[in-house]
């Protein structure tokens, strides 16, 4: 879906949401690998259980790609347990640093040099990485205009009459991309923001919609939109 009504409402969006929470500061990782490392940590979980775990890597000096991929498996899961899942998580970052091992000599770095379709492409191969953890490895620690889509994305757009229930994550993400420019900064802040907002307003149950700064942005499917 692209067009000018749809960059409107977008844009409408974007605007609310920064006037009112404004910059975000997202992702917040000291390096593109910490960044890459936290995007699979981060699966099904919240942001404060990962800085526990990546903490507690830290505090073993073991965050760097040498040291963490020399840590047993069993001990790397201890590490990382707050984050949850800790044994599967642990296994999807093993399976990470088998392919920069194997086809990038161990340097993280090359294989974000890599040309954005390739390197995607690339990180979709790796067992236990989805197009959401890919995606924000290519825009938060590879500085790649690619837009990010999660399930608050898909809850805020689908309450906004934006998509319906059958759009998948390609659609949602195309239509950003399609309708907003090339940019990575407006394509990190627009995602950190629409997860601050789903977070604290567009909840799965008992949204806050009155109260919400996307109030009365198109009709609200379920609810009541609140009039500004």
């Amino acid at each position: 879906m692209s067009g000018t009504y749809t960059t409107d409402r977008l844009n409408d969006i974007y605007n609310r949401l920064h006037s009112r929470f404004g910059p975000q500061h997202w992702w917040p990782g000291e390096t593109p690998w910490e960044v890459m490392v936290g995007a699979v940590l981060t699966q099904n979980t919240s942001w404060r259980n990962v800085e526990k775990a990546i903490d507690n890597l830290k505090g073993v000096g073991a965050l760097d790609f040498d040291r963490i991929t020399a840590l047993p498996r069993d001990l790397l899961a201890q590490y990382i347990r707050p984050a949850g899942y800790y044994n599967i998580k642990a296994a999807r970052l093993a399976n990470l640093f088998a392919l920069i091992k194997d086809e990038y000599g161990g340097m993280p770095e090359q294989l974000l040099d890599e040309n954005t379709a390739v390197l995607r492409e690339k990180l979709l191969s790796v067992k236990g990485i989805g197009p959401e953890t890919a995606d924000s490895i290519l825009l938060y620690a590879a500085r790649r205009p690619v837009f990010v889509v999660d399930a608050y994305t898909a809850r805020i757009l689908n309450r906004h009459d934006l998509i319906t229930g059958d759009y998948g994550y390609n659609e949602i993400q195309e239509m950003f991309m399609d309708n907003l420019d090339a940019d990575v900064p407006l394509f990190n802040e627009y995602h950190a923001l629409l997860v601050r907002v789903g977070k604290e307003y567009c909840k799965k149950s008992r949204p806050l919609c009155k109260e919400c700064p996307l109030s009365g942005v198109g009709g609200v499917r379920g609810y009541e939109p609140a009039v500004i």
